[in-house]
């Protein structure tokens, strides 16, 4: 078989659509990373190109860091932004249980960080949190809005859900599946690889620091911007996360 069909017959209206945009907005980008080659795509399906997968190397580690820096460079027009000529709504997360994820564009990283990953997501979190690990969360709100993380990087082109498991390792190198594409801050990614482990991590970040370094200090704030989809983790799977995500928060609020 030739072809992979995700299907969801309770899907949202436009998620399989959103999850095409973005594969298409991501992998046309020269000598960025691949993504998944989408097929077709309806209401509850979405039909990709089969893709073989292989050990993961070295060598195919540092290409993808490479790789991954020029798909962040080709940038968007605004932080929040989605893909180009998207104009539905956006969704983070798992099939089975899509969260929703706001689009709306901010000229600042910290303003849309605040307003639009982690209020939201805390809010659909709150039963699940402690006073003080909802205090810890306000308190990094205060500091995005105050513009204590902000920098000159323009936004990025993110996949936005970059957890390992949607790194695919092909006999080609990496490809890209199941994004939850929107333009942020870089370090959201490299952050989100981090999270769960990724095979040749560092060979990964060395590939990438070849073609664009990262601000000094940016080890410091992988907490920060590992704290919305740990937010999002206590949402889709209960407070068994909540203290990981007070450690994030903590470890934001420490820079």
């Amino acid at each position: 078989m030739t072809e992979f069909v995700k299907r969801h017959a309770g899907a949202p209206a436009g998620y399989f659509a959103w999850e095409a945009a973005g594969l298409q907005w991501l992998s046309h980008v020269d000598g960025g990373v691949p993504c998944a080659t989408v097929v077709s795509v309806n209401a509850t399906t979405l039909t990709l190109r089969r893709i073989d997968s292989v050990a993961p190397s070295p060598e195919a580690a540092y290409t993808f860091g490479r790789r991954l820096a020029v798909t962040h460079d080709a940038g968007a027009p605004a932080f929040g932004a989605g893909p180009d000529g998207w104009a539905g709504p956006g969704f983070f997360g798992p099939l089975s249980q899509p969260l929703p994820m706001s689009l709306r564009r901010h000229q600042r990283w910290g303003d849309f960080y605040a307003s639009e990953r982690l209020l939201p997501m805390a809010d659909l979190a709150a039963a699940r949190l402690d006073a003080s690990t909802r205090d810890l969360i306000d308190g990094v709100v205060r500091r995005c809005r105050a513009g204590d993380f902000d920098d000159d990087h323009r936004p990025a082109r993110l996949h936005g859900d970059l957890w390992s498991g949607n790194l695919l390792w092909t006999p080609d190198g990496v490809v890209l599946i199941d994004p939850a594409a929107h333009a942020g801050h870089r370090e959201t990614d490299l952050a989100m690889l981090a999270l769960f482990g990724c095979p040749h991590y560092d060979v990964i970040l060395a590939g990438y620091q070849q073609v664009r370094s990262l601000k000094p200090g940016w080890r410091n704030r992988i907490g920060l911007h590992q704290l919305f989809p740990l937010l999002a983790h206590v949402v889709l799977f209960g407070g068994g996360y909540t203290r990981q995500t007070a450690a994030a928060a903590r470890a934001a609020l420490a820079v």
